[in-house]
This record gives C-alpha cells, sequence and structure tokens, in this order.
C-alpha cells in the first residue's frame, strides 16, 4: 500500500535545497521534475527574492550544468536547473526509491515536501538513508492515500478521530481499563452512549479503510 509522506527540511540539509538558497528567504515553488534521459530536471517557480544575484549564485555553485528561464508571468519566474542529482542524498534516494513528489515549497529557505512512496517499506528505506546520510527531515504527516474520499485520516470525521485518541491515551482500551465512557463523554459534551458509538464507527472506519483494504490487495 503506497503512503503520502508530509515532511520539512532547511534549505542547507540538501543540495537543491543549498542551491536554491535564497538572501532574504525568497518564496519558492518545486513545479515538477521532469526527466530527461538520465538526468532529472527539476523547474521551479521563485517569487518575491531579494537578491539580484540569484541566478549567477546558482549558476556558479558545482553542481550546476545550466539555469535556465522557461517564462515570466505575473512577478514570477519559471526555470529549468540542470544538476548533478548524485550529489545530493536526498533527491537522489527519493528517485530511487521511486518517490513521487506531489508538492514542495520553500519559504525563508524552509522546505515543505509532500511526497508518495508506493510501499511503506520504501519510505522506512527512504527514512534510514536521510539518517544515514545525516541529513534531518522533519516528519509532519503520514497517511495512506486509502480512498478519493477517505482523507488524511482514513476516513475518521474530526470528532471520532479525536474521541478515539484520547480513547486509548487515556488508556481506555488498557487492561485493566483505566478511563470509563462516561469520563470520555464528559470530556467532550456528548452522552456515554454517544462515546460508545463513535468509538464502534471510528474503529470500524479505521479497519475498512487499512486491514481490509490491504487484504484486498494481496
Amino acid at each position: 500500500m503506497s503512503v503520502i509522506v508530509e515532511l520539512d527540511i532547511h534549505s542547507v540539509d540538501f543540495q537543491l535545497g543549498q542551491i536554491l538558497s535564497t538572501e532574504g528567504g525568497g518564496k519558492l515553488s518545486l513545479k515538477r521534475m521532469v526527466p530527461l534521459g538520465e538526468q532529472p530536471v527539476p523547474f521551479f517557480y521563485i517569487s518575491e527574492y531579494a537578491s539580484d544575484s540569484f541566478e549567477a549564485d546558482v549558476r556558479n555553485h558545482p553542481s550546476v550544468s545550466e539555469l535556465y528561464v522557461v517564462n515570466t508571468h505575473n512577478g514570477e519566474t519559471l526555470y529549468g536547473l540542470d544538476w548533478n542529482i548524485k550529489d545530493d542524498t536526498f533527491f537522489d534516494t527519493l528517485l530511487t526509491l521511486d518517490g513521487h513528489i506531489l508538492r514542495a515549497s520553500s519559504e525563508k529557505n524552509q522546505w515543505m515536501f509532500q511526497i508518495q512512496f508506493r510501499t511503506h517499506e520504501a519510505f522506512s528505506r527512504f527514512q534510514e538513508s536521510c539518517f544515514e546520510g545525516d541529513i534531518p527531515i522533519d516528519i509532519k504527516r503520514i497517511y495512506n492515500p486509502t480512498k478519493p474520499d477517505a482523507g488524511p485520516w482514513y476516513g475518521l470525521t474530526p470528532p471520532q478521530r479525536k474521541t478515539l485518541q484520547y480513547a486509548v491515551e487515556r488508556g481506555y482500551y488498557s487492561l485493566p481499563r483505566q478511563i470509563s465512557t462516561q469520563e470520555i463523554a464528559d470530556e467532550f459534551g456528548i452522552s456515554d452512549q454517544a462515546v460508545s458509538e463513535r468509538l464502534r464507527r471510528a474503529i470500524t472506519t479505521l479497519v475498512t479503510n487499512t486491514l481490509l483494504l490491504a487484504a484486498d490487495k494481496e
């Protein structure tokens, strides 16, 4: 089953981030990665950057072969970049494991990536590679694209997710049980019967969108 990961990483901690680092923390948005031959070429938008020397700084980077302007529109410039990805452990590992960048942007030299991996194993290998390469990634969220309408919480509604999380954290499912349905009900201002029904539906939704879905694909 595929997995989608949202993570933060500072520009100084990976090669492309260093290449595209901007004085004053300009705004960058990675548009797409296009494979040309064996070399993937990133296209990115940049706007509101403070340094007039940005293009010169990028072109002078030892890993960069070429930087070119694709077009400009409404104060934004679309660039294409040819660089040696083998110098970038973060990106090289990402593409080797067939990770797909869904979204990537930078502001004040802090990057946010949304990446989809084909399997949890591929994501684990990506994490291991970053750890071994001393690349400090900050994982913000992990979820499975289970169904188009499931959303990031496996189809749980916000009340279901909060109630189930609270019940687990407070020991409702521990042996012996450490909190009652009435105490959970008091926390959320609902009846104990409503708590039981909410938990039942939350667990049914979780199993349907995870275990049963995975079993159907085996």
